[in-house]
C-alpha cells in the first residue's frame, strides 16, 4: 500500500474496477470493489491521487475522496479514450485512467460543489420540461394537421388551437377533441412548471454577487448567468478569455499545417449549455440593434453588412464569454464597449 502513487477508478453503478501504480508509473495492483466498499477503501489507502473520468456521479464521488484527505483528478472521458489498449473493459478504462492522469500536459476538471450540482439539477429539470413542452405542441399540430387544421409553429399559436378544438361548429370528432384537450392539459401543466422553475432560477440568481454582476452584460439573463454559475469552473481556471471561449465551443476548428493557418466551422467542443444560451442571448442583442438601426463604425453594424445574422451571433457570443471571463477576474460590471452604438 506505500508504493501506491495514483489509483484509477473507473466509476459504475455497482462494480468499481481500480488500477494502483507506483510513482513511475509501474502497476501496484488491481481490485474489483462493490460500491459500498469504495470509500472504506480510500480510508485506509495512504494519500494519493485518485483520478477519475468526469463522468456521471464522478463530482459526488471526488468530493467524498477528497474529503478522506486524497488529491482527486477528473480528467474528460475523450482524454483518456487514446490510452486503451486494444480490447476495452473495465480494468483496461482504470489502467488508462493511470496512464492519462500522469502526463503532465493533461487538462483536468475541476470537480463541482453541491450547490452547483444544485443549481445545474433546477436548470437542466427546466430545460427538460421546455423539450417536452415542444414535443408535445409539435404532436398536437402533426394530429390536427390530419384533420385538416394546420397551425404555425411555436407556443404562440396554442391560443388559435384552443379556439379551434374548443370551437362546436370546427366539424372535429369528439374523440379528437377529447385528446387534444388532454395535450391541452399536460401543455399547460408543464406551463406552470416551467414558470415556477424559472422564478426558482431569478431568486437564486438575484442572492448571488456573480450572477448579478453576469446580468449586467447585455444579453444575459438569470437563466443564462446560473447556467455559468452552475456549469463553468472558476473563471480562474483559464488564462485568458480566449480559452474560456475556446472552453465553451465558441472558436473556428483549425486544419493547419506548414505554417498555414487554415479555420473551420465552430468546434461546438465545449458546455453547450452556456453556448446555446450565449447564442440566444447575442441573437437577442442583434435583433434590438437592429431595431435602432446600428451605426456603420460600430463592430456589430461592419458584421452584419458583411456576414450573415447567424455567424454574427457566433461572433458576439464569442465576445461575450470573453466578457464573462473578464468580469468574474478582475470582479468588475460590464463596462459597454460600444459595440452596437458606437
Amino acid at each position: 500500500m506505500k508504493e501506491v502513487s495514483i489509483v484509477g477508478l473507473d466509476l459504475a453503478k455497482r462494480v468499481f474496477q481500480l488500477h494502483a501504480a507506483s510513482a513511475d508509473g509501474g502497476l501496484v495492483f488491481r481490485r474489483k470493489l462493490s460500491r459500498v466498499h469504495v470509500l472504506a477503501f480510500f480510508s485506509e489507502l495512504p494519500r494519493c491521487i485518485v483520478a477519475m473520468e468526469a463522468c456521471a456521479t464522478a463530482h459526488y464521488w471526488a468530493r467524498e475522496i477528497r474529503k478522506l484527505g486524497h488529491e482527486v483528478r477528473l480528467l474528460p472521458p475523450a482524454y483518456v479514450k487514446p490510452f486503451v489498449k486494444r480490447q476495452k473493459n473495465d480494468a483496461a478504462d482504470a489502467e488508462a485512467i493511470v496512464e492519462a492522469a500522469i502526463r503532465p500536459s493533461m487538462r483536468f476538471v475541476v470537480p463541482k460543489t453541491e450547490k452547483q450540482q444544485a443549481s445545474s439539477m433546477i436548470f437542466r429539470t427546466r430545460d427538460l420540461f421546455v423539450r417536452q413542452r415542444t414535443q408535445l405542441i409539435n404532436a398536437l399540430r402533426a394530429h390536427l394537421a390530419e384533420h385538416g387544421i394546420v397551425a404555425p409553429q411555436g407556443i404562440a399559436s396554442l391560443a388559435a388551437l384552443r379556439g379551434i378544438i374548443e370551437d362546436d361548429d370546427s366539424g372535429l370528432e369528439l374523440l379528437v377533441v377529447e385528446t387534444a384537450r388532454i395535450y391541452m392539459e399536460q401543455i399547460d401543466l408543464l406551463t406552470a412548471r416551467i414558470s415556477n422553475l424559472e422564478k426558482v432560477l431569478k431568486s437564486e440568481a438575484q442572492q448571488s454577487v456573480n450572477t448579478a454582476r453576469l446580468m449586467s452584460t447585455p444579453g444575459v439573463g438569470p437563466i443564462t448567468a446560473m447556467a455559468i454559475e452552475a456549469f463553468a469552473p472558476t473563471m480562474t481556471t483559464f488564462q485568458k478569455g480566449r480559452d474560456f471561449a475556446a472552453w465553451l465551443g465558441l472558436v473556428p476548428k483549425q486544419h493547419s499545417s506548414g505554417g498555414k493557418q487554415m479555420l473551420g466551422r465552430t468546434s461546438k467542443m465545449g458546455q453547450r449549455d452556456i453556448r446555446r444560451l450565449l447564442i440566444i442571448g447575442a441573437m437577442t442583442v442583434i435583433r434590438w440593434a437592429c431595431r435602432k438601426t446600428p451605426s456603420e463604425n460600430s463592430w456589430l453594424g461592419r458584421m452584419l453588412m458583411r456576414k450573415p445574422r447567424m455567424l454574427v451571433a457566433i461572433a458576439l457570443a464569442n465576445k461575450m464569454a470573453r466578457s464573462v471571463w473578464a468580469m468574474m477576474t478582475k470582479n468588475e460590471n460590464y463596462k459597454d464597449s460600444g459595440l452596437a452604438t458606437a
